[in-house]
């Protein structure tokens, strides 16, 4: 059975969502729901920047400042321009007004032409699939939330009860 241990336990699957950026906003809903899926026991822990990915709404966004890899070959309409590579160093599209939100919405078109659900559909998977989704207490506190702006499936705690259920994993991820 794919998703046990050989002893009758489900597999463990601990993620821990330390980024909020859009870009960063997939990789744990995908591998959380990916493994739910698969009948694993999943819990992600989000901390810092991760934290507002649970805000009922989400309001995610690009940033090419903290990502240098972005690639700067996205579809910019006409058939004919679609592949060409723009380059352009961070620094001088991060202080382009207006560049966040339009690559923001580039990435989110071609993330629906490609099929690719949004994170919103994501996150809901997994609350479907009884994927633990634990706030940091501590981050909560540093910046100032309210478990009211969070979703009503989030749960608080602090890092020790993560690391308890973390400890019986066998994947842990930071991310």
């Amino acid at each position: 059975m794919a998703g046990s241990t050989g002893n009758g336990k489900p597999k463990r699957l601990a993620l821990i969502s330390s980024k909020g950026t859009l870009d960063w906003a997939y990789p744990p809903f995908i591998l959380a729901s990916a493994a739910a899926a698969m009948d694993w026991e999943v819990a992600i822990f989000f901390t810092f920047y991760g934290l507002p990915l649970l805000k009922k709404e989400l309001d995610a966004k690009v940033s090419p400042l903290g990502n240098p890899a972005m690639p700067m070959k996205m579809p910019f309409g006409s058939e004919g321009f679609q592949n060409i590579n723009w380059p352009m160093p961070n620094i001088l599209m991060a202080n382009i007004p207006g560049f966040e939100s339009a690559a923001t919405g580039l990435m989110k078109k071609m993330f629906k032409n490609k099929g690719v659900a949004s994170v919103e559909e994501l996150r809901d998977a997994c609350v479907e699939m009884d994927v633990r989704l634990i706030g940091c207490q501590m981050t909560m506190d540093v910046f100032g939330f309210t478990k009211e702006e969070f979703i009503d499936e989030a749960e608080i705690a602090g890092a020790a009860a993560f690391l308890a259920y973390a400890a019986e994993a066998e994947v842990n991820l930071f991310i």
